[in-house]
Formats: structure tokens, sequence, C-alpha cells
């Protein structure tokens, strides 16, 4: 499959589990919570979740009061990181959700990424945009690809410059 036939598939996959994606969503956060890298790291990109990802808006909540958070904020072709503190949040590109403050220019321990599919070896298919790409192959940190079970593809077209994943996570 090209990359946009991978993006319709799993939008189709997508609307047949809409149901579902609180319950997996919790799955996932739990493997997240276990995971060894993740409970170790002192700072961590997460993100805000859109609806067709899992759901992380309480799970920022609860990391944040024993780790440092970092969530992305977009400006231009360019994706840069600022921490997470929940009142200072707006809508920013795509209506995201971004953090007001100032960024953040060094690295994260583990930075959990989301996607539209991942392959079991970590390679990741994203919107398009590649904003993640550009930030993480400047910065060093355990990569963890978070997402639910039916976006685990056997194989995911890749390019030479799509970062990818050391770890991907689902439910």
């Amino acid at each position: 499959m090209t990359k946009a036939e991978c993006r319709k598939h799993i939008k189709v996959l997508m609307g047949e589990h809409r149901q579902e994606l609180p319950l997996l969503s919790e799955k996932a956060l739990v493997a997240l919570r276990a995971n060894e890298c993740f409970r170790l790291a002192k700072t961590v990109l997460l993100f805000h979740s859109l609806s067709d990802e899992v759901a992380t808006h309480d799970f920022l909540r609860e990391v944040v009061k024993t780790k440092r958070v970092f969530l992305p904020v977009v400006r231009g072709e360019d994706m840069f990181v600022a921490e997470f503190e929940e009142e200072s949040l707006h809508a920013g590109t795509f209506g995201i959700k971004e953090p007001l403050g100032t960024f953040y220019n060094g690295d994260v321990d583990v930075a959990v990424v989301p996607g539209v599919a991942f392959s079991p070896d970590g390679h990741r298919l994203g919107r398009g945009c590649g904003y993640y790409d550009r930030y993480l192959s400047q910065h060093s940190c355990y990569k963890i690809g978070l997402c639910f079970s039916f976006q685990c593809l056997a194989t995911i077209p890749h390019e030479e410059h799509d970062v990818m994943m050391h770890k991907v996570i689902t439910d």
C-alpha cells in the first residue's frame, strides 16, 4: 500500500472501532505506564490527543504530577515543544491544543508520538506534514509510538527521512 492508501485504510478501521476507542485508549495508557523507559523518564514529550488518537487529556494531568511534560507547538514548518500547563493551553495549528509557554530547547528522556499507523519494527506513518520527523531527527530521546492495535500494519511505506520508533505501544 502507498502512504495515502494506508491512511484511507486506517480511516475506515477508525470508523469501525469508534465506539471502542475510550476502552482501547485506557488499555494503551496502562501499557505505556508499565513501560520501563517511560516509568524512569523525568522529562517526556506527550501530545494533546485528537479524536482519532489514544485519548491523552486526563493522562497529561496525571503524568505532570511526577514528570516534566512537554507538548508540541507548531509554528510554520517547524515543531517546537513547550512545557504543559493546562491553564495555558490554546488551540494552535490544526486546532490541536498547545501550551503558550517558552520553547524548551533541550532533549527529553522519552517522546510519546501519535501516528496514523505503525509497523511492529517501529516505522511510523504520520499525517503527512513531517513535523515529528523533523523534530525527532534533531533530538536524542527514546521514541515510543502510541496507537490503537488496529493501527498496526505489517509494513508501512517509508522514506529515508522518516524517523523510526524504538517501541510501539498499543492496547
